[in-house]
């Protein structure tokens, strides 16, 4: 499938009105916003975009506005899983109708599926639609949800619409592991992390990053891609460690400190859903200090 995956990808959050209501007008500026300022792809909604908390309705309307607002400028992914396999397909085929350019599944949360039952779901829900299929390990969190190399390979063999990988493992050696069985096998396949840590997985045979940091820092995500790119480990290591720090800050309350962290650097988008907390005044006055000591006040865009 001629679909490329690499660099860091901007998986927006969800601009909301004051009444909680979708901002789908907000949304399409945001999306407008990553792409203008480097964003090699869009991924929505993840669970930084609040997903457990739309409506499948609203995740409709915000996928159709993702798909919008690039404009073909760059793929749109559409994460597709929800509490019910009917959810997902519904989900899965409506991306395809809106124009999306592959999907993202995993399985339902809470439950904790058998490898077996991991390899039926995803095969079910690959088969529904012709889009690309990027696939969530996540043994962490969503009560362990866990992909291995085995697992990548039978998955391999049977969908030839599967891909490539967001890991949230944090693991280098599941992490190598996964991706030397997907790349010999299919070597497009596209190994993605969670969030910003390159340093340790583009020498493994990463393609790059679903963004958490680059609603703040855009630039320093593209600086931070091309310096593992090129070589540049100096570079690259200046700017893993200023990245890390803003996971850690972001992290906490997550995603409410990173919508106020956007809030002082003028791109607000807006509370955030219960039970999830909206960042208090003093939350975003500790964030801005810490902004203000990594330079990113001071070097990355102000405003939209």
């Amino acid at each position: 499938m001629g679909i490329v995956l690499k660099g860091v990808m901007q998986a927006p959050v969800t601009p909301l009105n004051d009444d909680f209501s979708l901002d789908v007008e907000g949304f399409e500026r945001m999306v407008d916003f990553h792409i203008r300022h480097g964003a090699p792809a869009i991924a929505w909604p993840h669970h930084k975009a609040e997903s457990l908390n739309l409506t499948i309705e609203e995740r409709k309307l915000g996928a159709e506005a993702a798909v919008r607002a690039a404009a073909g400028r760059v793929p749109v992914s559409i994460f597709i899983s929800a509490l019910s396999m009917e959810d997902s397909l519904d989900l899965a085929r409506h991306a395809q109708k809106a124009g999306a350019d592959a999907i993202l599944v995993i399985t339902p949360y809470f439950w904790k599926p058998t490898p077996e039952a991991i390899y039926d779901y995803v095969v079910e829900v690959g088969t529904s639609i012709d889009l690309p299929l990027l696939t969530y390990n996540s043994p962490g969190h969503l009560a362990g949800v866990e992909f291995t190399g085995d697992l990548t390979r039978r998955l391999i063999e049977k969908l030839p619409n599967f891909i490539g990988m967001k890991d949230a493992s944090f693991h280098s050696e599941k992490f190598l592991e996964i991706s030397r069985v997907a790349r010999q096998m299919r070597p497009g396949f596209a190994m993605i992390t969670g969030v910003e840590f390159l340093l340790p997985s583009i020498p493994l045979g990463g393609a790059g990053s679903f963004s958490a940091a680059g609603a703040i820092s855009p630039h320093l995500c593209n600086e931070l891609y091309n310096s593992c790119a090129t070589g540049d480990w100096p570079k690259a290591r200046e700017c893993q460690y200023k990245i890390t720090q803003l996971w850690h800050l972001f992290r906490e309350q997550y995603p409410s400190s990173l919508k106020g962290g956007m809030v002082m650097m003028g791109r607000s988008v807006g509370p955030t859903r219960a039970p999830l907390p909206t960042a208090t005044k003093e939350r975003q006055a500790y964030i801005r200090t810490q902004l203000e000591e990594l330079g990113i006040l001071q070097n990355e865009p102000y405003g939209w």
